[in-house]
């Protein structure tokens, strides 16, 4: 008997809505896909005993989408909403001397995502493709999720991606599992992520926090417009856009302070101060209290910027390929040309500069005052062009689980709905069974018991994070 396939969609005029919901019956196989009109969507796959099993629970998943709003609709007929990305012109660089870069990988297309820290360097672009490289320029590992990378964000050990199609993925594990669905109304332009709390600024200039359950905390329209900066910390959201930098209680989202600046493009944090980099040439350091602190001047538009340890230097990268040093006082200490392009983003990790660029670079500057001073007098390395290994397979996210018979091995979850959302609760003991877990969406279903090879506390506390392998029980 061949496969029966009911395709509905929902769009409204308002841009609040631009989704589908497929589901197909193939004998005892049910597979559901959905997600944003003209992308692949999220896969979810269940097998029943029977087939008469299978199509019942097909017409419950059909009827329960005709109740919200959806309709029959043919595949292709709407067309993907689109998608708002960085359109910037990259300058050649003025610098007269080009920074010592000791390696650099070429990913393909231009990028805006990065993470580093004491393990791996991350560069997220904007074909969807993540590469986790070693500090020693190997390449380990390659995810390819379904849209272009906004951004790489970390949380207590955690790692996140923001991606074009509006979704937020864990790349904690050995596959990528979507996290966050961001309302289909919001146009990200940049997240951030502090206990599981989500900070999300857009295109039109609001700003939104979103819980670990994936719920709205509170959305605001913001004081400006084209919003580039958020950073979340332990008590607010700090948010910049074309009007300056305005700050927002975590929980509530009400307004703690505004200064203004020039209209900011990116924005970097340290424990007690922020850094704005503006379209007007400089780098605007704020006290978290929103007192203006230092200016930091550029010769062009600022896309990026970071600092050392506790802002003893401060870095940016400008529309003209160049990236600069500070020190405390606002005193330039140098400039020089990256060589591959400007820098969308860049972090600063063990006297090393990382810098995403336009043509797609992830380079390796080292930023030591030795290597700096001999680059300055016109001496630098032999940078190495690293390149993937011809055959790394790319791991895509997933929403299937292996079917196990016994929790012996790790920690036992459910799935419950409670007011009309399925919310997931450890079963195990030694857990509060009143704590909720942050848990991937796509693999959540009312009654649904899973095995996870670990489940741990999350910082502020309320809720457990899972990690590691998830095993569906039956």
């Amino acid at each position: 008997m061949p496969a029966d396939t009911t395709y509905l969609e929902l769009s409204e005029d308002s841009g609040s809505a631009h989704k589908f919901y497929e589901v197909t019956v193939d004998g005892t196989d049910l597979t559901v896909r959905y997600g944003r009109i003209g992308d692949r969507g999220q896969v979810k796959q269940s097998s029943f005993t029977t087939p008469e099993k299978a199509r019942a629970e097909a017409s419950k998943k059909i009827g329960e989408k005709v109740r919200k709003g959806y309709a029959p609709a043919v595949p292709g007929g709407r067309q993907k909403r689109s998608v708002s990305r960085r359109q910037i012109a990259s300058t050649r660089s003025t610098a007269t001397t080009r920074a010592p870069i000791l390696w650099r990988y070429a990913s393909g297309s231009p990028a805006f995502g990065i993470f580093v820290d004491d393990d791996v360097c991350m560069v997220g672009n904007e074909r969807g493709l993540i590469t986790t490289l070693g500090h020693d320029a190997t390449v380990r590992q390659q995810f390819r999720l379904p849209d272009g990378v906004k951004c790489i964000v970390a949380d207590d050990g955690w790692i996140y991606a923001g991606c074009d199609d509006g979704n937020v993925y864990d790349l904690s594990g050995k596959v990528p599992r979507l996290a966050y669905r961001i309302a289909p109304e919001i146009d990200i332009y940049w997240l951030d992520i502090h206990d599981g709390v989500l900070g999300v600024s857009d295109a039109g200039g609001g700003i939104s926090a979103i819980d670990h359950e994936d719920e709205f905390l509170w959305q605001r329209p913001g004081r400006g417009s084209s919003a580039w900066m958020v950073r979340c910390d332990a008590t607010a959201v700090h948010h910049g856009h074309s009007a300056g930098v305005t700050s927002y209680d975590w929980r509530t989202g009400r307004e703690l302070w505004h200064t203004k600046t020039g209209p900011v493009l990116f924005g970097w944090q340290e424990r007690d101060t922020l850094y704005a980099g503006t379209s007007t040439r400089e780098v605007a350091e704020l006290g978290k209290d929103g007192s203006r602190r230092q200016t930091y001047r550029c010769d062009a538009a600022v896309y990026s910027c970071a600092t050392a340890e506790d802002g003893r230097y401060v870095f940016a990268g400008d529309s003209a390929s160049s990236i600069y040093c500070f020190d405390t006082n606002g005193t330039r200490l140098w400039k020089l040309a990256t060589g591959c392009g400007s820098a969308y983003s860049m972090q600063y990790h063990d006297e090393r500069l990382y810098i995403v660029t336009t043509d797609g670079s992830l380079a390796c500057i080292d930023a030591s005052e030795a290597a700096i001073r001999s680059a300055v007098a016109g001496t630098v390395p032999q940078a190495v062009d690293v390149k993937a290994p011809p055959r790394m397979p790319e791991v895509a996210p997933s929403t299937t689980v292996e079917i196990v018979h016994d929790a012996t091995d790790g920690v036992l979850v459910e799935c419950v709905e409670v007011g009309g959302r399925v919310r997931v609760r450890v079963l195990s003991s030694g857990y509060h069974t009143d704590w909720q877990v942050q848990f991937p969406k796509g693999i959540r279903e009312p009654g649904g018991r899973f095995v996870v090879t670990g489940v741990r506390e999350a910082a502020r506390g309320g809720f457990y994070r899972a990690y590691g392998e998830i095993r569906r029980l039956v």
